[in-house]
């Protein structure tokens, strides 16, 4: 029986001490982020049946378990996963929306100046400073356009070095949650006695792994794990890794692409396949907000272009001569894919801006016709042959013939800010003046008069002489003498229109019978402001969009759109906030250690290993007495 005694004291004692070991080891963890607490999980050894009943054998420590719960566990990871994307996303949209709202740095005030500019050369069509401080404010536009494109530039340049490292640390994570698998699988008794301390590391480093990219964690019966990533791509089997890599698309020189290494070959992979965590959050900001914001404040700066251009060539500069492009003109921008093996070249011209989106569009021939998908929204349209016009710009193959699989994409307005300048610097060629003139016969009897008329072509200017129209009263109607091309008559309605060969003028009042007006080339226009002032109303008028936004309305947006995404996602990132605390703590009441409760438990095996201790002693008095009635 004192054997028996001896036993049970000694499994008392083992028992007690490996209480105070594992009691031990969660106070020097208390503070070890992502330690889960352990408990040693204890039972009766099997009693020992006698005659005189089943007396107890002891105790058994059958093994030391975490306190884990997959459930809480994911609970966290889902909740990270979401909150270091909003934080990767906000961390880059501030600060596009700081560049474009900033009140002196922003477009408007640049825009506004040159405006005024324009209008005081309205204002002073002959004033040499006042056509200076046009071209001084136009060109301060054009820094504020190329300024606020750089930034953009930066920040996508920024945003793909950032890929390329949260890429290099998945694969360091994933290396090292590999080895951990093989550590853990080669642990003897796995099941039975897990390897606690490492089943923490490994933890942690999907916890670190998930803040990255979302993962999805599978428990293999050998107790590895296999963590899939994003939409569910592999990353670790077992003991195995898949390396991802980052690298310059092949489609688009400015940005960058993510796929598996296989030997030599990259297996690119989707960017909305890789979503959660900072890798999400930084491809989700470029495709989402920054190309559409650059896109679309590039369309302000080609519209702006090829609208001003357009009504400055339909004037007359101070040498006479009829007006040139004020600034340098937009072009879109055709890149082929790197890979392609055909020797097609495709291009892309404006053919209407006021119909530009803000989207980029890819090209792909598949043998037999021409794929053409607007990549703002991914619709397709099927052509058998190309030039084709979508969106205001008509695609055309310019040269050679593509391989089957070729593909090009086409960005319209993607770099126009960058590109935008003033084409001259003469103040003398800024065309403030129209080119033609029209006059009222003096020797007129009646009270009609004709306007200044507008010009809406330069194709027949300057004209080859005078131009006059006579009213005919039996027919209502105007002659017209002079005109080349030839034109007229045209039915008289006080007020109407009167359109040929660029130019639309009309007559008021009444005319009498063989009433005269006249049409000439305009070579005393020094003081005429009448394209001035048909270039400043362009400020105002809805030239972008479809005819739906000003200049400023159309830039507004673009700050608008870029404010509201970071009020939205700062918004969701607060809420993500919140319930990541509440995720943790609900974590932490199940898995963490209570200081307090683990001192009770250190006193509690205290007391234990001391009652073991002294049943043993109370075993070895009862031996001794045994031998002493022996004796």
């Amino acid at each position: 029986m004192s054997g028996s005694i001896f036993s049970i004291g000694v499994s008392g004692l083992n028992a007690a001490q490996a209480g105070l070991v594992t009691t031990s080891h969660n106070i020097s963890n208390a503070a070890t982020e992502g330690f889960t607490r352990q408990t040693v999980v204890q039972t009766n050894r099997n009693p020992q049946s006698t005659g005189s009943g089943f007396f107890g054998q002891g105790v058994e420590v059958d093994t030391v378990r975490r306190l884990y719960s997959q459930f809480l566990d994911s609970q966290v990871l889902t909740a990270e996963t979401q909150q270091a994307s909003f934080d990767a996303f906000l961390a880059q949209a501030k600060q596009i929306d700081n560049v474009l709202a900033d009140p002196s740095s922003g477009l408007s005030p640049a825009l506004q100046s040159f405006f005024s500019g324009v209008q005081d050369v309205a204002a002073n069509p002959s004033s040499v400073p006042s056509r200076q401080s046009m071209l001084s404010l136009g060109d301060a536009l054009v820094s504020r356009f190329q300024a606020i494109d750089t930034r953009f530039a930066e920040i996508r340049t920024g945003v793909n070095r950032q890929v390329g490292d949260v890429v290099d640390r998945i694969n360091t994570l994933a290396a090292e949650i590999s080895t951990l698998n093989r550590q853990i699988v080669s642990s003897p008794n796995t099941e039975a006695q897990p390897a606690n301390d490492l089943l923490d590391q490994r933890d942690r480093l999907v916890a670190d792994l998930n803040k990255l990219v979302r993962v999805n964690v599978i428990t293999q019966s050998d107790g590895s794990y296999n963590v899939f990533i994003g939409t569910g791509q592999s990353l670790v089997v077992g003991s195995s890794t898949l390396t991802l890599t980052s690298r310059t698309s092949f489609e688009d020189p400015t940005a960058v692409e993510i796929g598996y290494l296989v030997g030599s070959t990259t297996v690119v992979l989707q960017a909305e396949t890789l979503r959660g965590g900072e890798l999400g959050g930084l491809l989700t900001f470029l495709d989402d907000t920054l190309t559409p914001a650059q896109n679309e404040f590039g369309r302000v700066a080609t519209v702006l272009t090829e609208t001003f251009n357009a009504q400055h060539r339909l004037g007359q500069d101070l040498n006479g001569a009829l007006g040139g492009d004020f600034f340098r003109p937009s072009q879109a921008t055709v890149v082929g894919r790197s890979n392609n093996t055909g020797n097609g070249v495709v291009s892309a011209t404006l053919a209407n801006v006021g119909q530009l989106t803000a989207s980029d569009y890819r090209v792909t021939y598949t043998g037999a016709n021409y794929i053409v998908t607007r990549l703002s929204d991914d619709t397709q349209q099927t052509f058998a042959t190309l030039p084709q016009t979508i969106g205001g710009v008509t695609i055309a193959l310019a040269s050679g013939t593509p391989a089957t699989g070729d593909s090009f994409l086409v960005q319209p307005t993607r770099f126009a800010a960058r590109d935008l300048d003033l084409a001259f610097a003469d103040t003398s060629l800024i065309a403030a003046a129209a080119p033609v003139r029209t006059a009222t016969t003096l020797a007129n009897v009646g009270n009609a008069k004709i306007s200044a008329g507008v010009v809406s072509s330069v194709a027949n200017l300057p004209l080859p002489g005078t131009v006059t129209l006579t009213y005919d009263q039996g027919t209502n109607q105007f002659t017209v003498a002079g005109a080349v091309p030839a034109a007229g008559p045209f039915a008289y309605s006080a007020g109407a229109a009167i359109t040929f060969n660029g130019l639309t003028v009309s007559v008021t009042g009444t005319p009498a019978d063989g009433d005269t007006f006249t049409i000439t080339n305009n070579t005393s226009g020094v003081a005429d402001n009448r394209n001035a002032l048909l270039l400043g109303q362009l400020q105002t008028m809805q030239t972008v969009a479809n005819g739906t936004a000003s200049y400023q309305s159309a830039y507004s947006q673009v700050v608008s759109r870029v404010g509201n995404d970071t009020r939205e996602v700062q918004t969701q990132s607060t809420a993500q906030d919140a319930l990541v605390k509440q995720t943790r703590e609900a974590k932490l009441s199940f898995s963490g250690v209570n200081l307090d409760e683990e001192a009770a438990n250190l006193i509690r095996y205290q007391q234990a290993y001391q009652a073991s201790g002294k049943v043993l002693q109370i075993a070895t008095s009862l031996f001794d007495t045994l031998l002493e009635l022996g004796n």
